[in-house]
């Protein structure tokens, strides 16, 4: 019998280990609990686990334990180093679908035609927000929410056909870009048949009726991750449209209300399948250790409408960017975002929670480390709350903010500096001289660089920068203009303004 265990990375050995069973085995290690074949657990007290299991007994027996040390942000922990995944994600935009309200018509094939634009957007990967039926027991508003499934193999008549979906992915993928569909694993709709089919999959409360997983959400039920039987199933879902559809991978929704242990199994059941690509709706390290290639920054997000408000400061955004990058493993990367379709519709537009520091925080967005998304309408300038459970067409024109978008998603593309986790540039700090109010900083890898300069007040700001690094010939991201570095240059700022120098091989002297 052989146990794999792994050093947690955040943990000594009397505090916690990761440990993966075979399958072989799992009969002798459900001793110590719920337990999944194939799937990275976490020990939190080991040297009780070992007193209750009669561990110690067991290795007398012959049994072999084969451990090996990880140290922190060690690469081969992280979802594409394990399983030998993908390079494809390494250097693309996500852009989020809102498919009701992206046309007229609000189907897969009106959508479809916007493909070439986002094409020339730059967008790489496609994120699609629930694609299946809606229940309609306990709807909230006319068409409900996407996120009360009512069957995970069907698809919303809504949007059109199965046959319609493939089209979209087809066409997608003939123009070098990615799909991922939005997956609800941790609850469904009143009707979905699971719940008259399978009622013991659900979370019941005392008097055995069914349970919403949060207070109002009462157009959901929520499912019972103890339940192996359900387990599987989800897994064979998940499966079935990486399989029928040939999407990409998923954005699994309030991926923290599920055991990261299920997210685990299943991407090793994916990846089987075809390399995925894999978003969480979670913020922490853990997912990270294999399951998801992405999570949500969603306290850096906090931070930027706090700093807007005066209520955080550059250097409270800049410390926990620093905490995070410390702790997150080499390999991952979070989405950083001005907008998406919970913030839009229930916390305000780009413009409402950000006014005029909405560009600069595109900027600060779709430079520093990680994958940057935009909300479907935010190349045009979107400027109304979209309604969640209704009809709300996008209001489609020409907006400055398009161009800003695609400067920034094409350079994302192609100098490497930005590309995301370890295959993108270091990130080194810039002093400034109005180091409270402008964040400077350089991304590097070999010789390409990307400097950026970013005006977090309101009052214009000069300032001068320091240092050999910056030494150098660039080209101003949006004006195009050769800009001449020496030790010392002065740059002047807008309130809110910003400057996004680059530099690649082509362009140094």
């Amino acid at each position: 019998m052989q146990f794999n265990f792994q050093w947690s990375q955040w943990s000594q050995w009397r505090d916690g280990f990761a440990c993966t069973v075979q399958p072989e085995y799992a009969p002798l290690a459900l001793a110590w609990g719920e337990v999944q074949t194939n799937t990275v657990y976490q020990v939190k007290n080991p040297m009780g686990l070992l007193k209750r299991s009669g561990m110690v007994a067991i290795l007398g027996l012959g049994l072999v334990i084969a451990c090996s040390h990880t140290p922190q942000r060690d690469s081969a922990q992280s979802t594409a180093q394990v399983d030998g995944a993908r390079e494809w994600g390494n250097n693309l935009t996500l852009y989020e679908v809102n498919v009701r309200q992206f046309t007229p018509e609000g189907t897969f094939a009106a959508f479809a035609e916007h493909l070439p634009r986002l094409k020339d957007l730059g967008v790489g990967i496609i994120w699609l927000m629930p694609i299946h039926p809606i229940g309609e027991k306990n709807r909230k508003g006319e068409l409900g929410s996407y996120y009360a499934v009512r069957d995970y193999l069907g698809i919303n008549a809504e949007f059109g056909t199965l046959a319609d979906l493939k089209n979209l992915v087809g066409k997608a993928h003939d123009l070098g870009m990615y799909v991922i569909i939005d997956w609800v694993g941790n609850h469904t709709a009143w009707d979905n048949s699971l719940a008259t089919e399978h009622p013991d999959w659900y979370v019941h409360d005392k008097d055995g009726d069914f349970v919403a997983p949060v207070a109002d959400w009462a157009d959901v039920i929520h499912l019972d991750y103890k339940n192996t039987e359900m387990r599987r199933y989800m897994i064979d879902a998940l499966a079935y449209w990486v399989r029928e559809v040939d999407i990409d991978g998923y954005r699994c929704d309030v991926a923290h209300m599920v055991p990261v242990g299920f997210w685990e199994e299943a991407r090793r059941a994916l990846d089987a399948i075809k390399p995925v690509f894999m978003l969480a709706e979670a913020e922490g390290p853990e997912y990270h250790r294999f399951a998801f290639d992405s999570t949500y920054a969603w306290a850096l997000h906090g931070m930027m409408n706090e700093l807007v408000k005066g209520k955080k400061t550059l250097a409270d955004l800049e410390a926990h960017m620093a905490a995070q990058l410390q702790s997150y493993p080499e390999d991952a990367y979070q989405m950083m975002f001005t907008s998406n379709h919970d913030e839009n519709t229930w916390n305000g537009t780009v413009d409402e929670r950000l006014g005029p520091a909405a560009e600069v925080f595109a900027v600060f967005a779709g430079t520093v480390p990680g994958i940057p998304l935009i909300y479907g309408g935010q190349e045009a300038g979107l400027n109304k709350r979209l309604k969640f459970f209704d009809k709300d067409l996008i209001d489609w024109r020409e907006d400055s903010r398009g161009a800003l978008y695609r400067a920034l998603v094409h350079l994302k593309r192609e100098n490497p500096a930005l590309w995301h986790g370890k295959n993108g540039g270091d990130y080194t700090r810039l002093q400034t001289g109005k180091d409270a109010m402008v964040l400077g900083f350089m991304r590097s890898r070999g010789e390409h660089q990307v400097l950026v300069i970013l005006n977090f007040s309101a009052e214009p700001q000069e300032v001068t920068l320091s240092g050999k690094a910056i030494v150098g010939t660039y080209t101003d991201l949006l004006g195009k203009e050769v800009v001449v570095f020496g030790e010392a240059p002065t740059v002047e700022l807008e309130g809110w303004g910003y400057l996004v120098l680059t530099q690649s091989p082509a362009s140094t002297n």
